[in-house]
């Protein structure tokens, strides 16, 4: 009944998405964006957050395109079998952990904090700070670590219960954890570091180390599985190496910056308030990943392949997510948090319009782009060595069901900076509360009739729950206020989305066609689709009146 009642109350506010004569209602409340606001310092900042939102995106592409090399690698040599299975559980485990310890929770609760030292305190006092929060973190870490390391059965048995089954398939799970789980500690601090130079408007090198990942992953497939018994083992010794390179790579430019810790386990007040805060941040950064394992768990208990079914597809899915949501959300987060410290109420509003008008921009076009091209895509990537027919239509089934929830994966991203700048960590968990259970009712319902693809449906209609919740919430405390135009705007993008997944549609054909063709025809087609998708997207964006100039700047009149 709150939320009813807090809707009713802001529907005024609403009218902002009508056009630039409704949209002066939002601007009159406060936040108060002015014309000359805007036009002093608006496109500046814009200019600036594009350059380090492309520098970042442009570093995530060159690691989701190895990825993507990893993973077509992993399709020929694994396919979508036993070893598959297993070793993606093995992976996905501490991954699971270090989106909460390292890019989530810890992040969230980290880079506010970092920001304040940065704008407020002194260089030394930054690096004392540091010093004081590396230690008490790996200390942490490596204790987790090692618990987790020594629980590997138990954590399978708990995790993937349907491989007890299949002594065999359990056994290697096992042995492949024991492996992959320390890549957690390295990473966690891999994860730190980048926090530090993001904070300090590096964001190139963060970007690209994941690409060292996906290389050790790559060796590791080429130079151990012929000389290992089991290829699901060699692998995880790539993710371990993986790990250490990462965490070395790190090291010099923190040492530029002068800003490589000095380890102390004595208190500290920016450490207290980190851990303070990353209790519930914990809990609501941990409820999509909660939602991977509660998948997992109910994959295994289908047939085997549906766990690697679901993983090519959602590598699929993430290529635009990591290229372009986790790129933007990771750009603003120290802008906006720099915004709070200072009191600069307009500038943080402005900055969340911004990158909501290039969440939709971007989204609405990769979404419809997945959808019509997921049996394309999958048969040109993966259809090699053990990955058959049978294991695109069924990868292609789950990605569309992936893809639905695209848009709302990405808002997510930009949407809770809005409450981790300001250093509130608990609104942010309770959303994600809601969202979680929505997708445990969901998944458990849906997996009954549509098996792997009710899992992938699942996740996306819990985003859109959960984005609407940090929207709503966000929009209604007035931390953020709608820019003009937005209904235009918004209508445009439609119109230019489905005249390119209508043409797209068209030349795509049916999917025989394309399991049917040659490697390098498969490329070419491929290629020519994506290219002239692209080009209609743009075409009837300019045609429609959507301007270069407006995607940096939407000015007022």
């Amino acid at each position: 009944m709150r939320f009813l009642g807090a809707f009713v109350n802001a529907l005024p506010y609403f009218n902002a998405f009508s056009g630039a004569g409704a949209g002066r209602m939002a601007y009159d409340q406060r936040p108060n964006i002015t014309i000359s606001t805007i036009s002093i310092w608006g496109t500046a900042l814009s200019r600036k957050l594009l350059k380090s939102t492309a520098i970042t995106g442009g570093m995530t592409t060159i690691s989701r395109i190895t990825g993507l090399i990893r993973d077509v690698v992993f399709a020929n040599i694994l396919g979508a079998g036993v070893m598959a299975d297993a070793f993606f559980v093995a992976f996905r485990i501490p991954n699971f952990f270090r989106r909460i310890f390292g890019e989530g929770a810890f992040s969230q609760a980290f880079v506010p904090v970092c920001a304040e030292y940065k704008n407020n305190r002194s260089h030394d006092e930054v690096r004392a700070f540091l010093g004081h929060m590396g230690a008490r973190f790996a200390l942490i870490l490596f204790i987790f670590t090692v618990l987790g390391t020594l629980a590997s059965p138990w954590i399978i048995y708990v995790l993937a219960p349907g491989f007890v089954n299949d002594p065999d398939k359990f056994q290697i799970t096992v042995q492949s954890l024991y492996i992959t789980f320390p890549y957690l500690f390295f990473i966690s601090l891999v994860a730190m570091a980048a926090g530090v130079m993001n904070t300090y408007g590096r964001f190139s090198l963060p970007a690209f180390t994941p690409v060292l990942l996906n290389l050790s992953l790559i060796g590791a497939a080429i130079f151990l599985v012929p000389y290992v018994d089991s290829p699901a083992l060699a692998l995880s010794w790539g993710v371990f190496i993986a790990g250490v390179a990462q965490l070395l790579f790190q090291l010099p430019l923190l040492a530029k910056l002068g800003l490589l810790p000095r380890p102390s386990l004595a208190p500290h007040e920016g450490v207290t308030r980190v851990f303070k805060r990353m209790l519930p941040a914990i809990l609501g950064s941990s409820m999509s990943q909660i939602n991977m394992l509660v998948n997992t768990f109910l994959a295994s208990l289908l047939v085997t392949g549906s766990i690697s079914w679901l993983q090519y597809s959602d590598r699929l899915m993430e290529f635009p997510l990591g290229i372009f949501g986790i790129a933007i959300a990771t750009v603003i987060l120290p802008s906006l948090s720099k915004k709070y410290v200072s009191n600069s109420h307009d500038e943080f509003s402005h900055i969340l319009d911004w990158a909501l008008r290039w969440v939709f921009l971007i989204g609405l076009p990769a979404t419809v782009g997945l959808m019509v091209l997921a049996g394309p895509m999958l048969t040109t990537l993966f259809n090699y060595g053990k990955f058959t027919a049978h294991d695109v239509e069924m990868s292609a089934q789950a990605l569309v069901a992936f893809s639905v929830g695209l848009p709302a994966l990405i808002l997510v991203k930009v949407l809770a900076p809005g409450f981790y700048a300001r250093q509130n960590t608990k609104t942010p968990a309770k959303i994600a509360l809601i969202a979680f259970g929505s997708n445990i009712v969901l998944a458990i319902v849906l997996v009954q009739f549509l098996q792997h693809i009710g899992l992938a449906l699942a996740i996306s209609i819990a985003a859109y729950i959960n984005a609407s919740l940090l929207f709503f919430l966000l929009y209604k405390r007035k931390f953020y206020v709608a820019g003009e135009g937005w209904l235009l705007y918004f209508l445009q993008l439609v119109v230019a989305t489905t005249a390119m997944g209508a043409v797209v549609y068209w030349g795509a054909g049916e999917l025989d066609t394309w399991l049917n063709a040659g490697k390098w025809t498969r490329i070419g087609r491929l290629l020519l689709w994506v290219s002239v998708g692209a080009g209609v997207y743009g075409l009837m964006l300019l045609i429609l009146g959507v301007r270069p100039k407006s995607l940096v700047m939407k000015q007022k009149s």
